[in-house]
């Protein structure tokens, strides 16, 4: 029996030390994965540096409509509405809004540039030596202008070799790809473009042709018209329209009513089109990286797509309901509380704190300024609760003349510690409605309405959709003291 029992229990130890291997096996991508993450919805993930950024964005205050807080944001309730945005870009997919044409070409630019970016980084990557720019080149250009600095003349000397390398190189791919130009049709993509400019359906004020004319008044069968054929692709009238609304209206051609107006224009898609072929003949599409930023462009354009669909739908307030709102929130429209300031930044906390010492010693603040500043020329100038947020009320409680600090405040894209001297306080001023008024007013109110409607919408999907938030990993984290 004595047997029998220790063999039985060597059994069971051999498998219990078996499921502790499996177990730890299993666990151990999980632990070692990401250690970061702070939160997971479906199959999106949510890092603490992801959650860091988003706080000190959220903590910059809206500067028109700013209402002063006595508290900054919190990580729990700020994650939670990134889960929600999350939700909202996986309820934008399930309702195919990916589908959407405007949506679509917004990505397939996206997706064009960062392939166009990939492709000429590698190209020119091998061509350092012949970019390269000689004395002898220098001193040339130099001659022949006088008035060029010697850093401007190196400068356009390697453009003018990139631009030649460019043009080599652009010219071997439309030979590799078969490049030919569809000129029968460019008459009739000329003609097109004369009646959405001057005969939309839709009447503008503007006096350039919209995008949204490009989706909603062309045909499906005048998109599809072809402007240029390569191996394995086409340019259409549809890619040629939108080639010219990445143009800024005051610098479009004025020539496109013209065949050799539309040629010329064509250029900048033909470009786009060879290049991104020769990208995804070498597999640069397949790139880790690329596929990364593509599905967070989609996210984003998706989530702008949420949004203008859920609060689409909300009335316009009548002129008694804007003056109402008015009477009800006077403060909101008038002046606010302004301050005027210099200040002092520091590289830290400790530095702060010696600016103070030297300036409570009596050390004149502009001589601590250019002892310790990060900004040595910045000047002093005028602030308000929209610029410095939950950091303005302490300001606003010193005297004139009165140095505060260390204190933080926006720096850059994060806080930094810095020494402030008040020079002027100026109170808020109450203004009276005026019709000058009413735009400003009724787009506060559309803000508001807005804002309720999508807070609701994020509670719902937050019941909907299972999450999962690593309280342990965000408990300490401060927006006050995000490095």
């Amino acid at each position: 029996m004595k047997l029998v029992s220790k063999k039985l229990i060597l059994f069971f130890l051999g498998i219990l030390i078996i499921v502790c291997i499996f177990w730890a096996v299993i666990r151990r991508p999980a632990i070692k994965e990401m250690p970061n993450v702070v939160a997971k919805i479906g199959d999106y993930e949510i890092t603490k540096e992801e959650l860091e950024q988003r706080l000190i964005r959220e903590l910059r205050p809206d500067e028109e409509w700013y209402i002063e807080k006595d508290q900054p944001v919190d990580a729990r309730t700020v994650l939670l509405k990134m889960i929600a945005e999350k939700a909202m870009v996986i309820e934008a997919r399930k309702h195919d809004y990916l589908q959407d044409e405007q949506i679509q070409a917004s990505i397939k630019r996206f997706k064009e540039r960062m392939l166009i970016n990939l492709c000429l980084g590698r190209y020119f990557k091998g061509k350092q030596d012949e970019m390269a720019v000689t004395d002898a080149e220098i001193n040339e250009k130099l001659k022949s202008d006088p008035k060029l600095e010697r850093t401007r003349a190196t400068a356009l000397l390697q453009r003018e070799k990139g631009n030649r390398l460019f043009d080599q190189y652009y010219n071997q791919l439309c030979k590799k790809f078969n490049l030919q130009k569809v000129e029968a049709n460019f008459p009739k993509a000329a003609e097109i473009h004369e009646r959405l400019l001057n005969q939309p359906k839709m009447p503008r004020k503007l006096w350039w042709i919209l995008s949204t004319q490009i989706e909603e008044e062309l045909t499906p069968q005048e998109k599809d018209i072809v402007l240029a054929t390569y191996d394995g692709g086409k340019v259409t009238l549809k890619d040629w329209f939108y080639a010219l609304s990445d143009i800024a209206p005051p610098g479009r051609p004025k020539d496109l009513n013209t065949p050799q107006g539309v040629e010329r224009l064509l250029d900048r898609p033909l470009r786009m089109a060879v290049l991104v072929a020769e990208a995804e003949s070498l597999e640069l599409d397949k790139d880790e990286n690329f596929i990364k930023q593509v599905r967070q462009w989609e996210d984003r354009t998706l989530l702008d797509k949420a949004v203008r669909e859920k609060v689409k739908d909300i009335e316009e307030p009548n002129d008694q309901q804007i003056f109402a709102y008015f009477e009800k929130n006077r403060p909101a429209f008038g002046t606010p509380n302004m301050l005027k300031i210099d200040q002092i930044w520091c590289q830290d906390r400790n530095t702060a704190r010696k600016a103070k010492a030297e300036l409570e010693n009596g050390k004149d603040f502009e001589a601590v300024k250019q002892e310790y500043s990060l900004q040595k020329e910045s000047l002093a100038f005028h602030t308000d609760p929209g610029s410095e947020g939950i950091f303005f009320g302490d300001l606003w409680k010193a005297d004139p003349n009165e140095i505060v600090g260390p204190v933080k405040g926006f720096y850059g894209d994060g806080l930094k510690w810095r020494i402030v001297k008040i020079l002027e306080k100026k109170p808020a001023q109450i203004k009276e409605y005026s019709d000058n008024m009413k735009s400003r007013v009724r787009s506060r109110m559309l803000d508001e309405h807005s804002n309720v409607i999508l807070e609701k919408y994020r509670k719902e999907l937050l019941e909907k959709y299972s999450y999962e938030i690593y309280a342990d990993r965000i408990k300490d984290i401060d927006p006050l003291n995000i490095p």
